[in-house]
């Protein structure tokens, strides 16, 4: 019997795993993907290997690559871009850690208030998470990002634009920035120079601008796994977690099983109410094992930990489970100018510009493949051949749809010289977008495979409000920098911020989970990933948002079910890569 088994190795289960390990609790951490022991070993860098989202190494698949991904029905264009493994899609996350928007809470009473999707708050303030927020911050480490070329370029267009340059980290108004990053800075040889030999650990530390971070960061070389540069939750929480009894007095270690795909949370009815008393998972060799545990804690991801509910026929007398799901209604603008621009070269976005109300942009620098995939997933038809009836507009942009062919290749070959914008929409939270059960697919071995249904032409006038805003927003930013012509590349729904599945909320008539992740239905069951976000944070990433609600449900759990004292506002977090930490990482051999 261990006190607490967390469902799920990624963005929020690392975290609670971490944390309640740290306090001397018995945590079985199960990973239904891979474990990446040497990723320095194991990785190539190669686009085709590790960002190809169907047959890559970083996908919604088992650790055996000649097994097939698992699978998922989409009734409508749209992919989500997810990964199943140790670190989850943190794997591929360019490690952009920005605070929520404050009006995305409850209590929030700013000129602004009427701006947000007030329907579905979260049901607490802004003020009562900014220390959860600061815990993360310190515990990552969270960084104000060096500076790049693209990077200055953007910030002299915004200046010409007359936009207000913030300094908090708080957004209290309109405002562009450097990225606050979970990147350590480069120090020593790290970013001076190309040659490998040259930037290996000690003699490089921290982020070595290799561009890469999408590909999954092994920089710099030879360095111990908890201070590789970008602080996926593989390279900061996870190395906490299993090392929790050497560096902390009284931390116990957390044991972690990966391959091990939970398809079943155990309960039995207690006084009428459904109980959670451990999980069934199935091993990679096929073995069926069931262990229990007093506290559970679904850590799956926004469309894994309802699918698992749903499995689990747990009880959903509001049909919330899976509803509301949001996704920022990603747009992404490439502007081409008449200077190279640093593009592909050093941490993939390193600024941003926030719009309280509408969401977010921020530059995109990725390699040619992955920069032809934003360029060809469109919505809107193939520029110089056919629409598929879009109403949606060019947003000021000179070009709208996929680029393919001549025009694809034309854009490619000018790869030195672009800036790619993405816009994160503060989109509403909408029952009829959800995570089903699929209806074509047959069940996999883990049973009814999930059905993504969203539509990216049935939004709410909101999100649509909000997207073109942001789209003139950031033609206006790529042009005030200097770009002779943008392209709007009009998404179809590509999901790689996807939230609310099992959302929190003020009123359990649309929610799953309480302020705390409690779930509202049966007991012994916390939600602690994307899925328990009450709604979009009004646009930014999601990843620190997530983080510090984990860490707050990790701090209940102890709490309310083993007699703990909280400790967010009594004690300062040990750093990811304290020395200590690192100490006890390298006795380990991780």
């Amino acid at each position: 019997m261990h006190d607490v088994i967390v469902i799920g190795a990624g963005g929020g289960g690392g975290v609670v795993a971490k944390e309640l390990s740290e306090r001397g609790l018995d945590v079985l951490l199960l990973e239904g993907g891979a474990r990446h022991l040497r990723p320095q070993d194991e990785w190539t860098r190669l686009d085709d290997d590790t960002a190809n989202p169907i047959l890559g190494r970083f996908g919604t698949r088992p650790a055996d690559l000649e097994r097939s991904p698992w699978g998922r029905e989409y009734p409508q264009p749209g992919w989500v871009w997810q990964i199943a493994g140790v670190g989850g899609t943190t794997l591929h996350y360019f490690g952009n850690s920005p605070r929520p928007m404050p009006g995305a809470f409850a209590g929030y009473d700013g000129a602004d208030r009427d701006a947000y999707d007030t329907a579905h708050l979260f049901p607490f303030s802004y003020d009562e998470l900014r220390p959860y927020l600061e815990w993360v911050e310190a515990t990552l480490p969270v960084h104000t990002q060096e500076m790049s070329r693209k990077d200055e370029m953007l910030f002299a267009g915004a200046e010409r634009l007359g936009w207000h340059h913030q300094t908090t980290k708080d957004t209290l108004r309109a405002g562009y920035r450097p990225q606050e990053n979970a990147i350590l800075p480069a120090s020593g040889t790290a970013g001076t120079t190309a040659d490998a030999s040259k930037i290996q650990y000690p003699d490089a530390q921290g982020c070595t601008f290799c561009g890469l971070c999408f590909q999954g960061c092994v920089e710099p070389r030879k360095a111990p796994r908890n201070l590789a540069a970008r602080r996926s939750v593989d390279n900061s929480y996870i190395p906490m977690a299993l090392t929790a009894d050497r560096w902390k007095p009284g931390g116990r270690a957390v044991r972690l099983i990966a391959g091990a795909y939970v398809t079943q949370v155990l309960h039995r009815n207690v006084k009428g109410r459904a109980t959670a008393y451990g999980v069934r998972y199935r091993t990679a060799k096929g073995a069926t094992v069931d262990v229990e545990a007093k506290i559970v804690v679904m850590s799956g991801g926004a469309v894994e930990t309802p699918r698992l509910w749903r499995n689990s026929h747990l009880p959903n007398p509001n049909d919330w489970v899976g509803r509301g799901m949001t996704d920022h209604a990603l747009d992404w603008l490439t502007g081409v100018l008449p200077q190279e621009t640093g593009n592909g070269v050093g941490p993939n976005s390193g600024s941003r510009a926030d719009f309280p109300g509408y969401g977010s942009i921020q530059p995109v620098s990725v390699t040619p493949p992955l920069q032809a995939y934003g360029l060809a997933f469109s919505d809107g038809g193939t520029v110089g051949a056919y629409s598929t009836g879009s109403t949606v507009g060019n947003g000021g942009a000179d070009s709208v749809g996929r680029l393919m062919g001549r025009e694809l290749r034309s854009m490619q070959e000018q790869h030195p010289r672009l800036i790619s914008l993405v816009t994160l929409v503060d989109d509403d939270v909408q029952a009829t977008n959800r995570v089903a059960r699929a209806k074509l697919l047959p069940p996999d071995e883990h049973g009814p495979v999930p059905r993504i249904e969203i539509n990216g032409r049935k939004r709410t006038p909101r999100t649509v409000r909000n997207r073109e805003f942001l789209v003139r927003r950031a033609v206006e930013w790529l042009r005030a920098a200097g770009a002779t012509s943008v392209h709007r590349t009009n998404f179809a729904p590509l999901m790689l911020h996807v939230h609310s599945t099992m959302r929190m909320g003020t009123e359990a008539a649309n929610s799953v989970v309480d302020g705390y992740g409690l779930a509202r239905f049966a007991d012994g069951i916390y939600v602690a990933d994307n899925s328990a976000l009450a709604n979009a944070i009004g646009g930014p990433n999601p990843t620190l948002t997530t983080q510090a609600v984990a860490t707050r449900t990790a701090e209940r759990i102890f709490t309310e079910h083993f007699g703990g004292s909280p400790w967010v506002r009594s004690e300062s977090p040990v750093c990811s890569i304290d020395p200590s930490v690192t100490e006890a990482v390298v006795a380990a051999g991780l």
